[in-house]
């Protein structure tokens, strides 16, 4: 078995020693929920131009789906998604960016750029067109790539990011929410909601080990290729889906609605209870409305 199944399995075995459900609906949103089986991937080091990056990727003759990892993960951390995905058809694909789990360090004096490391790793995985679902950082450079290369994507979904913002009134907004020491807090407490800490510590506990492994080496960020600013959005034309938790410190609601503003046709989410980390926190309501807004965008 792959690398990233038997870390999943693993996981899986932990968490689901601990998890807990609710008996009747409406679910309690923050009740625990076991770690799927994960299914089956093909991974390895895909050699770029000037990197090697560790990805997995289930294969199959479905659309694919690229996934997009937090500066807090790597490509270790979508156990929630990829069975779930891979199973409603798609060929689900996860990678870590330089400096993180397995991929080659990011080098101070040419740092490359994120979204051409994706575009690079499209081309060497021979996908012409597919869906991109990022989070957090990921986001924002899933809405890098967007901008850049919108003819080949099929839907973007930007969750817990105002969608690579670096300039205007809502990027000056994002950046007044958090004090300069926010960097410095633990990172669970950054990016998960208060509510999944409280009701689920074992998988707390998942995620920041998770987040332990995730970056092994710096300067861990590369720039973006592009200057995004709220003009530079109102021209996307990929269809785009922002998810955000109401707990979320870093990019609350009340913030990604003004980014949705300025998306044509942009579709929003609010996950409830959720933190920074939607993906791992709700991943029923995540997977829900990535699968239903992708499904609604395959061509």
């Amino acid at each position: 078995m792959a690398r990233f199944a038997s870390t999943i399995v693993a996981l899986a075995a932990t968490l689901g020693a601990s998890a807990s459900f609710a008996q009747s609906p409406p679910r309690d949103p923050s009740a625990p929920l076991a770690l799927p089986e994960s299914i089956q991937a093909k991974d390895g080091l895909a050699v770029l131009p000037d990197t090697r990056l560790y990805y997995w990727d289930t294969g199959g003759d479905g659309q694919a789906i690229v996934l997009l990892h937090p500066a807090t993960g790597s490509a270790l951390i979508w156990g929630y998604q990829q069975p779930a995905f891979a199973k409603a058809g798609y060929r689900v694909i996860g990678y870590s960016r330089r400096s993180y789990y397995n991929s080659d360090p990011v080098a101070a004096e040419h740092p490359g750029i994120a979204s051409e490391d994706l575009d690079h790793l499209a081309d060497y995985l021979g996908l012409k067109k597919f869906h991109l679902v990022g989070s957090a950082a990921g986001g924002g450079i899933a809405a890098d790539y967007a901008v850049s290369h919108p003819d080949r994507l099929l839907s973007l979904v930007v969750a817990s990011n105002p969608s690579g913002l670096s300039k205007g009134p809502i990027a000056e907004l994002y950046e007044s929410l958090r004090p300069k020491e926010f960097p410095s807090l633990p990172p669970d407490f950054r990016e998960l909601g208060p509510s999944y800490r409280a009701a689920n510590p074992a998988g707390a506990k998942l995620w920041l080990e998770l987040e332990h492994k995730a970056i092994t080496s710096r300067p861990f960020r590369q720039p973006a290729a592009n200057r995004i600013t709220e003009e530079t959005l109102n021209r996307l034309k990929v269809p785009t889906l922002l998810i955000s938790g109401e707990a979320d410190l870093a990019s609350p609601p009340g913030l990604i609605r003004k980014v949705a503003g300025q998306i044509p046709s942009a579709e929003l989410v609010t996950v409830p209870e959720g933190g920074h980390s939607t993906y791992w926190e709700r991943p029923d309501v995540f997977n829900r409305a990535v699968l239903d807004f992708i499904g609604r965008h395959s061509k």
